[in-house]
């Protein structure tokens, strides 16, 4: 079937349940400087990871569909949530649209332990998912796999409160015994945690990894485009970013701006 030519001025799509997949938007703009982003916080309903599936589907639906509608060329699902529970069901939602989805990193951690042991941050939904246990299947090998949902993290990156001794505390609740089953690579399963990485490798230690997904989907991405010849030449404009939110804009723009410093001005309006 014959696609549509893209535009390579538009923009690039990118949304998350709340501000994490601004980790995802990060390795994007690192990559690609040259491209308009477009980024959807549906903080008002975050976290997804503990939500219902249905629900779940439903507003994954309604954030690509606003993204669908704002006429971006590609969208990245930068949700590992949302990846695990129905990357099919979007996909075939708008099959002629490309979308780049966000998965934990369990083949590279495989491929990365000497141990025999690796463990997967992740949500509970994302711990529940098919797509996780899919991915287990199909890269653990002889690779002891844990899986642990890390409560509260999503909510902490929300708020902005990437450090402290409360922060320290929630992570070492977690990443202590990982490490002391003898897990040594870590592999990032959700978008908010690549926030708290300063925290999870000071708990974990220096010998065990730390991976993040986020760069990968950022090549895949540029792969895609390129193919595709939507590649956006560099204008010199200064960049910023428009984000729509379901959550209130002044606080999720402050949290964002937090977040990405100085890489991009953050622009906060209500999602539609």
């Amino acid at each position: 079937m014959a696609h549509a030519t893209i535009d390579a001025d538009a923009p690039i799509g990118v949304f998350d349940s709340g501000v994490g997949g601004l980790s995802v938007l990060r390795a994007l703009h690192a990559l690609l400087p040259a491209e308009r982003l477009l980024y959807v916080a549906d903080s008002g309903h975050a976290p997804y990871g503990d939500k219902p599936v249905a629900y779940v589907q439903a507003r994954a639906e309604h954030c690509l569909d606003t993204l669908r509608r704002a006429g971006c060329k590609a969208a990245v699902v930068a949700c590992n949530t949302v990846t695990g529970l129905s990357i099919g069901a979007l996909r075939a939602r708008h099959p002629d649209w490309p979308i780049v989805a966000i998965e934990p990193a369990v083949k590279p951690a495989v491929a990365a332990t000497r141990s025999g042991t690796v463990a997967v941050l992740a949500t509970r939904n994302t711990v529940r998912s098919a797509g996780l246990a899919r991915l287990i299947e199909q890269h653990g090998g002889g690779v002891r796999v844990l899986a642990q949902a890390c409560p509260g993290w999503v909510e902490r990156v929300e708020q902005g409160r990437l450090d402290g001794p409360e922060t320290e505390r929630m992570v070492a609740e977690v990443v202590g015994p990982l490490v002391q089953a003898g897990a040594d690579v870590l592999a990032l399963g959700c978008t908010h945690f690549p926030f708290l990485r300063p925290v999870i490798e000071r708990v974990a230690g220096p010998g065990v990894q730390v991976l993040d997904p986020a760069p990968a989907v950022a090549r895949e991405l540029q792969r895609r485009l390129q193919a595709a010849g939507a590649l956006r030449r560099a204008d010199g404009r200064t960049a910023t970013l428009p984000l729509l939110t379901s959550g209130d804009p002044a606080t999720v723009a402050t949290v964002a701006q937090r977040l990405l410093g100085d890489s991009l001005t953050v622009h906060a309006a209500p999602l539609p």
